[in-house]
């Protein structure tokens, strides 16, 4: 598996993926018919926030993405977020795993003190796992915040995880 910085003509293929996880309803915050133009707009906003993709290493096919920048503008820069998403159909592979930690170590490098996720929904327990065994602690789960298909709903993790030593830049 080869990961780079998108290019534009990555686009298609990362919508292709977004499009199917975003109308699955059941791990972002976003809605279900969100539109190409707003997706686009979302997960490539261009700097300071970094898109990459997870290409497979036999075809060079796209087979994930994530997208990084500042959690918050301002005093809140020195921390970092992401956005990761899978091809469902790669799910199980270690796409998601190669994607978190080309992440971290990428955000370490241009000086991110830690990194926050805001919304990791609880039931996408294959995610809370892969956060946890990369060194992502919860700190707070909010709960009923997320609403899923069926109508239930289920709380959403906060988690953080420090990228250097002291924890400041």
């Amino acid at each position: 598996m080869l990961i780079t910085d998108a290019r534009e003509d990555d686009w298609p293929a990362i919508w292709a993926i977004l499009r199917e996880v975003f109308a699955e309803g059941r791990t972002y915050a976003v809605p279900t018919d969100v539109d190409e133009q707003d997706a686009r707009a979302m997960w490539m906003p261009g700097p300071p926030v970094r898109t990459v993709v997870a290409r497979d290493g036999t075809h060079g096919t796209v087979v994930g993405t994530a997208e990084f920048g500042p959690n918050r503008p301002g005093p809140g820069a020195h921390v970092a977020n992401a956005s990761f998403a899978v091809d469902p159909a790669r799910a199980g592979r270690g796409t998601g795993r190669a994607l978190g930690e080309h992440v971290l170590a990428a955000a370490a490098a241009e000086g991110y003190a830690a990194m926050q996720f805001n919304a990791v929904v609880e039931s996408n327990t294959r995610a809370v796992a892969l956060w946890h065994s990369l060194g992502f602690t919860t700190v707070g789960i909010v709960p009923d915040a997320f609403r899923l298909p069926d109508g239930s709903t289920t709380g959403l993790h906060v988690m953080h995880r420090r990228l250097t030593p002291a924890g400041i830049s």
